[in-house]
């Protein structure tokens, strides 16, 4: 009996044993289980976070980084108002220079040793022609290349005329209520020491107008010279020479910068601006890529831009003729409104600067 009792006694703690063995086998097996998972779930978010920044990353790059330097010049407005869009469509900063296209000529021949621009602006396209003679800028086809004015892309694809303006005659309408005198016409003596002209060797569009009157029309020296013979004053850059007729210093502007005279017209000073019958030069503004280029990608996504829709109402805004010919101005007259003046830009390269300084010399 007491063996039997010993026995069974015996069974008992054999059975609790196995029993306790098994709820301990399980724990480690769940707690092995739970380790398993956190790690794996941590490896899962691990994966999720890389590839979050690869995407990230990747939509940068995308989007654009780094920054673009160009140099371009006024107006100042359209300017600050086409670098600030293209950093928010791509993400890359602008950094400007501007100033007339004699001061940003003189920048890039100081900077000659380390090049700093991507991207030059000229309010001369003569002078865009002297920059591909030397080298300095490279091929390229630019986005709507295909919707851009005739002759504004030059046959290299190395000058794009993203924008123009083209001289007129801005008069005071205090002191001559109507105005259309020619050319020619200005060296009258009812106009004599009342006109003034942009000085040419710092205004390019003065200059390329200069130039082109002296080889498209048959009398163009002599119209220069019959000017300084009336007395013709030159002020200074175009900004001092508008200034000049707005004040009523001079009653006439001759070859003044049109965009200038639209702008001042619509904030209501007593200005009006024609085109003479003989016609004008209308200068494409050419956009360039520097063959030294820091961030030429970069460059050429600025020039892309340039010929946007969003960039080009943005010039027509500003009162120059946009560089797309689907684009049209309003308050203004439009390009194809314009008389010209046959242009050589050959030829006109090849004088233009002698010819400014020349101005300049028989006006003093």
């Amino acid at each position: 009996m007491k063996r039997r009792i010993l026995t069974l006694l015996l069974a008992g703690c054999l059975s609790l044993g196995l029993a306790a063995c098994g709820q301990s086998a399980q724990e480690d097996t769940t707690a092995a289980a739970d380790t398993s998972a956190e790690a794996g779930t941590d490896t899962a978010a691990s994966e999720d976070a890389a590839a979050a920044e690869t995407e990230n990353a990747d939509t940068a790059e995308a989007a654009g980084s780094g920054k673009v330097t160009v140099y371009m010049p006024s107006p100042a407005g359209l300017a600050d108002k086409l670098a600030e869009a293209f950093t928010e469509k791509t993400g890359i900063q602008v950094e400007q220079f501007q100033g007339t296209t004699g001061e940003i000529l003189a920048r890039l021949e100081t900077e000659e040793a380390n090049p700093v621009a991507d991207v030059v602006i000229l309010a001369s396209w003569s002078d865009g022609l002297s920059m591909k003679e030397s080298g300095q800028i490279m091929s390229y086809t630019p986005a709507n290349a295909d919707k851009i004015n005739e002759g504004w892309i030059d046959e290299d694809n190395m000058l794009f005329g993203y924008s123009a303006s083209a001289v007129g005659v801005i008069y005071n309408t205090t002191i001559y209520p109507e105005l259309s005198a020619d050319w020619a016409d200005l060296a009258d003596s009812q106009y004599a020491d009342d006109i003034a002209i942009p000085d040419p060797e710092k205004s390019g569009a003065c200059k390329d107008f200069l130039a082109g009157m002296v080889t498209g029309l048959d009398n163009g020296e002599e119209i220069m010279q019959s000017w300084a013979d009336n007395g013709l004053t030159v002020p200074g850059a175009n900004a001092a020479a508008l200034e000049s007729v707005t004040t009523g210093e001079k009653g006439i502007l001759i070859a003044g910068v049109d965009y200038n005279a639209y702008s001042s017209m619509a904030d209501g000073e007593p200005l009006s601006i024609y085109y003479p019958a003989s016609g004008t030069v209308v200068n494409p503004r050419p956009a360039m890529i520097m063959n030294t280029a820091p961030d030429v990608d970069n460059a050429k996504a600025f020039i892309d831009f340039l010929f946007s829709d969003e960039a080009q109402q943005m010039v027509a805004d500003a009162y120059l003729l946009p560089g797309r010919s689907d684009i049209q101005c309003e308050g203004r007259t439009n390009l194809a409104d314009i008389p010209q003046i046959p242009t050589d830009w050959t030829a006109m390269m090849d004088i233009a600067d002698d010819t400014a300084a020349r101005l300049n010399e028989i006006c003093q």
